[in-house]
């Protein structure tokens, strides 16, 4: 007895079982599991492209968007396309309406990014080659470092060369080929020198926009939505900035796209000015800049009130430069949050469902064999194969959410399907001599696993179909179920095979 003893604890199938439990439960004391927004709760956000995309496009959009957000610090980000015209943003660990605004901003911000020098654009966020990481300065400026290319680089050099102090400027997302009706103070801002940098001779704003973006700008002065309509003929939509917001569903009854700036509580023209057309600068040219040899290495700065609008502005330019641009727009259309305390009641929740499955488990086994010697080892098998799941999950840092878990509790529920064909073919043998017995129990058990393996072919193959023509929370099931089967036919059903067969005594 004690050299069968001896030989089960050194056969290799039990000994590979043990280094996986022992590793897994070392994995989940130094680090611990991480969960999806359902249970650590958080924010998810509804965008809505400008218009339907095909899949090639959206896939486009979701990656990006997923690179961008990684850019921005962010951890436990999901983005799914819903459709053709739907991303839905789930962010963990997201709190307040300060933090799910940033990400709005960052989603909506489509990342269409121009350098433009006297009313000419000379490079796009194509041209951009490397982003260094953004520096917050002690007087809350700051400073985003890039790489142009040489062609952007080579363009800019001739257009500057012999004009110090001109302004150079940047825009993300400018309202291009549109009308803009601003009040007459905005106006006349926009038409003044303000925006020139340290060069009042050079173009204005209002001039450089019109030649590079084809942006006409009026100063409203209680126009009709007619007399409005009529300008903007030719363009792709209307601007409204800080008018009476009725002009807007005027318009839009006349088929006019439009877009509608409302001025926040304090916004100077400036700021509303800068808001409206995305833009960062004017930035004076220096005269290293203004003798015609190209430069790729420049920069963009800025200055802030405090250190958190400081990172927040930085974070965000260094975002988009870094992730490049989306092909097709995203406004966010609905945000919801997530409460913490209602995810710790689903953990509770999922763990009392894992207790109650083992449970259920073991009296199953029992009552339908009347032996411990079977009903141990089965719901034995079962938690071990659940710690070695999630060992992996904390291992790869795989969020958890309420789907991956319903994945392990199928995945050892397929586990306990598999037992009983092993146990049913053990105790279903002929009792004859020790050679014959051993034959018939090899035969039985390759008999078993065959039926095992088929069954497990078919529950991944299923699966795989899910984790890669599904989105959303099926990844989560179908990644979860796969992984459990993988352990169970690999790791843990052979070793429960060895146990049974020496509880049994067919070894």
């Amino acid at each position: 007895m004690k050299r069968k003893t001896k030989r089960l604890l050194l056969n290799w199938k039990i000994l590979l079982l043990i280094l996986f439990l022992v590793g897994s439960i070392a994995t989940l004391a130094l680090r611990p599991l991480t969960y999806g927004i359902d249970i650590s709760g958080g924010v998810a956000l509804v965008a809505q492209t400008e218009h339907p995309v095909d899949s090639k496009t959206m896939s486009v959009v979701v990656d990006s968007l997923q690179r961008r957000l990684n850019n921005l610090g962010l951890r436990d980000i999901t983005v799914e396309a819903q459709g053709n015209q739907i991303v839905l943003v789930k962010v963990a660990n997201i709190s307040t309406e300060e933090q799910a605004n940033q990400i709005k901003t960052v989603i909506e911000s489509q990342g269409v990014f121009y350098m433009e020098f006297s009313g000419v654009i000379f490079g796009t966020g194509k041209d951009v080659e490397y982003v260094g990481v953004y520096k917050i300065n002690s007087d809350n400026s700051w400073s985003v470092p890039f790489r142009i290319s040489k062609s952007a680089a080579e363009k800019f050099a001739k257009l500057a060369k012999g004009k110090p102090g001109w302004p150079v400027d940047m825009f993300l997302d400018p309202p291009v080929n549109s009308l803009l009706v601003v009040p007459e103070s905005v106006y006349k801002a926009m038409n003044s020198s303000e925006f020139n940098a340290r060069a009042p001779e050079a173009p204005t704003l209002l001039e450089r926009i019109t030649k590079a973006f084809n942006i006409s700008v009026v100063a409203y002065a209680n126009q009709s939505a007619g007399e409005i309509a009529k300008l903007a003929e030719g363009k792709d939509k209307v601007v409204l900035v800080d008018v009476p917001q009725e002009l807007q569903t005027e318009l839009e009854g006349m088929n006019v796209t439009v877009r509608y700036v409302a001025r926040a509580q304090g916004e100077s023209d400036h700021q509303l000015i800068v808001q409206v057309l995305g833009l960062y600068g004017p930035y004076s040219l220096g005269e290293g800049l203004t003798v015609g040899e190209a430069q790729q290495d420049v920069q963009i700065t800025g200055s802030a009130p405090d250190r958190l609008s400081a990172e927040q502005e930085a974070s965000k330019v260094y975002t988009v430069l870094k992730s490049g641009s989306l092909p097709v727009k995203l406004n966010v259309v609905g945000m919801q949050f997530i409460s913490p305390r209602l995810g710790e009641g689903f953990k509770t929740q999922a763990l009392y469902a894992g207790i109650g499955a083992l449970i259920a488990v073991f009296l199953i086994v029992y009552f339908h064999y009347r032996n411990l010697k079977i009903a141990v080892p089965v719901a034995s098998t079962s938690l071990f194969e659940a710690i070695i799941i999630l060992g992996f999950a904390a291992l790869i840092q795989w969020n958890l959410d309420l789907p991956s878990i319903a994945g392990i509790i199928a995945a050892i529920g397929t586990g306990v399907d598999q037992q009983v064909v092993i146990t049913d073919e053990l105790l279903g043998g002929e009792r004859s001599t020790r050679v014959s017995r051993r034959s018939s129990v090899l035969r039985r058990m390759g008999r078993a696993f065959f039926v095992i393996f088929a069954s497990a072919a078919t529950t991944i193959a299923a699966m795989s179909f899910l984790l890669v023509y599904f989105v959303g929370t099926l990844k989560g099931f179908a990644f979860t179920t796969i992984l459990g089967v993988l352990i169970g036919v690999l790791i843990t059903r052979p070793a429960y095979a060895e146990i049974a067969k020496y509880l049994l005594g067919e070894d």
